[in-house]
């Protein structure tokens, strides 16, 4: 196991804060179920992109489910924690596998996208079918595939700008 640096602590802290801020300040609310479309799942995608797996799992975890806690959707704090989170995990391991070491980054961060539109979708389904029963967990699938298609677009705007800082940063502190 790695050690946890300073400069990782501060990284996924930030990362944390980024994707609390990101999911509190934009809300779209969706009729017909009590959720809301907002760009904290570019936040999550970017997370998995520039920190590592376990960093990338915490951050965007956390940081996604602290803003279900402070907007009062409490009961999806644990929920939020672990899609988010595998989100993120999914998306660090993917961008750093020897597999995908052929793929220009772009791409990658294109396929992180599609891990969250899958993961968010799929997930919020299955745990919303136990709390609220299938068809309405049915209707939320569209809200949360436009919102992972939302973080997905803005994730690949904002990667070839936050790019050259991180190796400016990297350089630096290894």
């Amino acid at each position: 196991m790695k050690k946890l640096t300073t400069r990782k602590l501060v990284m996924s802290a930030l990362f944390a804060a980024l994707a609390c801020v990101a999911t509190m300040s934009i809300r779209i609310p969706i009729p017909g179920t009590q959720g809301y479309i907002h760009p904290g799942d570019a936040v999550v995608i970017l997370c998995g992109i520039f920190l590592d797996p376990a960093c990338a799992f915490l951050a965007a975890g956390i940081g996604s489910a602290m803003a279900d806690a402070l907007g009062g959707y409490f009961i999806y704090v644990p929920i939020t924690f672990v899609i988010k989170g595998l989100v993120a995990l999914c998306g660090s391991l993917l961008f750093r596998s020897r597999i995908s070491k052929s793929v220009k980054p772009g791409r990658k961060v294109f396929l992180c996208g599609i891990i969250d539109i899958a993961f968010v979708a799929f997930g919020y389904c299955l745990c919303e079918s136990f709390l609220y029963g299938f068809a309405v967990a049915l209707a939320s699938v569209p809200a949360n595939l436009v919102q992972g298609v939302s973080g997905l677009v803005i994730s690949c705007v904002l990667y070839p700008l936050l790019r050259a800082p991180f190796r400016r940063i990297n350089s630096v502190t290894e």
